[in-house]
């Protein structure tokens, strides 16, 4: 059910008139693989909200692990030398799944600040360590980072740029999956300027793009030659959703920075995170840099920590990474037969438990509006989801669906596809 009208609540990502001529969806309640509206209309979840609710909605044991923390601290400022325990066990923990060596973990409230902490503290490590030409990052096309002022600077996506400028003074973009496009910007800039190399394991907002085989260990190698850093945005990636803790393991490679923050606690309470290998960490603990001036009002929140210490136990219980890879097969064969449709130009999947259908050029031209026809005749017959940069469908479900999810979404999109081009589209 839509509410129209005038909403006092301004909605991220969206035109606001339109949301007040076409009425909002207003959730109640969460069931599972499942969201409820306010009339009780039931809507199989194919995106997991913003990628995140892996182990689905509606978990008890995660609210009751909030509800068990906050009667004895909700929470109190990890700032200087205080902390909690839930703190010291989810970095403790994090650091042991992480990839690389003598991991330590600087929490924040989400992805976001995740990737500004990312920046601030390669700027500074450079700093201390004598090398203050190193500004430059390189990020990819069609990549994205969030959406704080240094994010915005690196994503890849001109239209998520548009109307804020001199964000990427010290952004140098390259084409996604050309190693070569990356030398070519060291060549030109001079190896003793790059600050570190940015990159999505695989590529999310900007349409599901998975690497070139060799593509990350090639990024690794560049660096590691020429000194500049490796910082994995593991946002979306992290905590299962391509069937490794991180998609860094699958692809074998050992980043000097990961952030992460989603699934950390299936989105139940908003925490995110910067893992620092030794090599980033050393200065910052052996006094070379001193004090650094940088947190979160909620870094290392204790109720947060909690509740992403039973989310990974959950995971990890319920053989989630294992479901992953199963639903990577599944998502392929489900999926690969609408793109044959007149409609969809290609199916994206195979790589993790996500996916996506690009809807083709020539309808696009026709219909600009596709995609977000297509999301609401979606919800006509049942499912929730949104729609990517270039008019993908993100298909990224809770890692918990059976053969009755997978039943339900190829259900759905058939009926969608079969409704928009019965109205010409």
């Amino acid at each position: 059910m839509s509410r129209a009208g005038n909403s006092r609540l301004w909605h991220p990502y969206a035109d606001m008139q339109a949301v007040g001529q076409s009425g909002e969806l207003v959730l109640t309640r969460g069931e599972g693989s499942y969201v409820v509206d306010e009339s009780g209309r039931r809507y199989l979840d194919l995106s997991a909200s913003l990628w995140y609710c892996l182990v689905g909605h509606g978990r008890a044991e995660l609210a009751q692990a909030a509800a068990d923390q906050m009667v004895q601290l909700e929470t109190y400022s990890t700032f200087s030398d205080i902390s909690n325990v839930p703190a010291e066990e989810l970095a403790a923990r994090v650091s042991e799944l992480a990839p690389m060596d003598k991991a330590v973990v600087f929490f924040t409230s989400g992805g976001s600040d995740s990737i500004e902490t990312a920046l601030k503290m390669v700027k500074r490590y450079w700093q201390a360590l004598g090398e203050p030409e190193r500004t430059v990052q390189i990020a990819r096309t069609g990549a994205y980072h969030g959406m704080h002022m240094g994010g915005t600077g690196l994503v890849g996506i001109p239209a998520m740029r548009q109307g804020h400028t001199d964000l990427g003074s010290d952004v140098r973009h390259v084409q996604w999956d050309s190693l070569d496009a990356i030398e070519n910007a060291i060549d030109e800039l001079g190896p003793s300027r790059i600050a570190a190399i940015f990159v999505e394991p695989i590529i999310g907002v900007g349409g599901v793009l998975a690497p070139p085989t060799g593509y990350l260990a090639g990024v690794q190698e560049i660096c590691r030659r020429t000194g500049a850093l490796l910082v994995v945005d593991e946002v979306v990636t992290g905590f299962g959703r391509v069937g490794e803790w991180f998609a860094s393991t699958r692809f074998e490679i050992e980043p000097d920075l990961i952030v992460c923050a989603k699934g950390l606690t299936s989105g139940y309470l908003p925490l995110g995170a910067v893992i620092a290998g030794n090599r980033v960490s050393a200065p910052f603990y052996d006094g070379t840099v001193g004090p650094w001036r940088h947190g979160y009002t909620y870094s290392g929140h204790a109720t947060a920590c909690a509740v992403a210490l039973a989310n990974l136990d959950i995971l990890d219980r319920e053989n989630l990474l294992a479901a992953s890879r199963q639903l990577e097969v599944a998502l392929a064969e489900r999926l690969s037969p609408f793109a044959d449709h007149a409609l969809v130009s290609e199916v994206r999947a195979g790589v993790g438990a996500m996916a996506s259908i690009s809807l083709t050029p020539d309808a696009l031209e026709k219909t600009p509006t596709l995609p977000a026809q297509f999301s609401a005749t979606l919800r006509e017959h049942g499912a929730l989801t949104r729609t990517l940069v270039g008019g993908e469908i993100q298909i990224s479900p809770p890692l918990i669906w059976t053969t009755t999810e997978l039943d339900w979404m190829q259900n759905s999109i058939e009926l969608t596809l079969d409704t928009l081009t019965r109205r010409g589209l």
